[in-house]
């Protein structure tokens, strides 16, 4: 199973991710910033208070949004799909 074990923050609401399968890749938080409890992410200041959740594996902010692993992974791999 695929985890999250860095995370760091990047200008224009993007996560610099490294996987459990050492990839390092770029995930982007702009589609996610109009849905419900991640509105808060728009703040900058807060956006870069992200960090690992060591027991699901995933990326969690202090007021409780989070995504999975499973959800960065699948969005990753969408990404370098060609279209």
């Amino acid at each position: 199973m695929i985890s999250v074990v860095a995370v760091e923050p990047m200008e224009n609401y993007q996560l610099k991710i490294r996987l459990s399968d050492d990839r390092q890749e770029i995930f982007d938080m702009k589609p996610y910033l109009d849905i419900g409890v991640f509105q808060e992410l728009k703040d900058p200041t807060y956006f870069r208070r992200v960090k690992v959740e060591e027991h699901f594996g995933g990326v969690v902010w202090p007021n409780e949004q989070d995504l999975s692993p499973e959800t960065i992974e699948y969005n990753l791999r969408q990404e370098v799909l060609p279209t």
